[in-house]
C-alpha cells in the first residue's frame, strides 16, 4: 500500500514510464510539479497536448514536422542526390546541429532486430526505395551496434541492386580521446577505416 494519495501515485506511475526515469526520479518530478506554480503546470500540460496534436512525421522522410512535408524535404538548396538514412527522427537533429550536411534524410523508424521481432516490413523501407534513383548516394548512418550493423548490411545489398552508391559513416577514435582508454572494437574499426594523410 502506498503512502501517497491516489492522484500522486497516478502521476508517479505515468512519469516512471518515460525513458530514463525510474521510480525515484518520477517521485521527485511529481513533487516538483506539485510544488510548482499552477501556471507552470498548465503550460507543461498544454505543451504536451500541443505536441501530440500538431506534430506528425514528414510523409517523405519521416522527421518530426508540423507540416505534411517538412522544411528539409522542400528546401531547394539541399542536394536531392544524397540521402542520409538514420534510425530515428531525433538522429537528424544531431546532423543538423553541425550545419555540415546539405543533402536530404530518411528515417527508418528503428533497426532490424530478429530477436525483438523487427523485420524489414516493420521499417520505413518502401518509401526509401521509392525515393532513390540510380547513381544517387545513400549514406547509411545507423548506430554502431549489432542491430545497426545488420540493418546497414541488409540495406547496402538492397540499395546496390537499385544502382545506388552506398556509403557509411566513418567510425573510429573520438577527437580528444586517448588510445589507452579505447575499447578493442573501436580500435579495430579505426584501424580498418584508416585514411591517407
Amino acid at each position: 500500500m502506498s503512502l501517497y494519495p491516489k492522484s500522486a501515485n497516478l502521476l508517479i506511475e505515468q512519469l516512471a514510464k518515460l525513458p530514463g526515469v525510474g521510480k525515484a526520479t518520477a517521485q521527485r518530478l511529481a513533487f516538483f510539479i506539485l510544488k510548482s506554480d499552477q501556471k507552470e503546470n498548465i503550460a507543461l500540460a498544454s505543451a504536451i497536448k500541443e505536441i501530440k496534436e500538431n506534430i506528425r512525421f514528414c510523409f517523405e522522410c519521416g522527421i518530426m514536422s508540423e507540416l505534411e512535408i517538412c522544411n528539409i524535404c522542400t528546401d531547394q538548396n539541399r542536394d536531392g542526390n544524397i540521402i542520409c538514412v538514420v534510425e530515428e527522427p531525433q538522429d537528424i537533429f544531431s546532423f543538423e546541429r553541425t550545419n555540415s550536411f546539405k543533402g536530404k534524410y530518411h528515417v527508418l523508424g528503428g533497426v532490424l532486430s530478429p530477436l525483438d521481432g523487427v523485420g524489414p516490413d516493420d521499417l520505413n523501407l518502401d518509401n526509401l526505395y521509392k525515393r532513390v534513383v540510380s547513381e544517387m548516394e545513400v549514406i547509411l548512418a545507423t548506430n554502431p551496434s549489432v542491430e545497426g550493423d545488420t540493418t546497414c548490411l541488409y540495406l547496402s545489398k538492397k540499395l546496390e541492386e537499385l544502382g545506388v552508391n552506398v556509403t557509411r559513416l566513418a567510425r573510429g577514435l573520438p577527437v580528444g580521446s586517448d588510445l589507452e582508454y579505447m575499447d578493442e572494437l573501436t580500435l579495430v574499426r579505426a584501424m580498418e577505416g584508416r585514411t591517407s594523410v
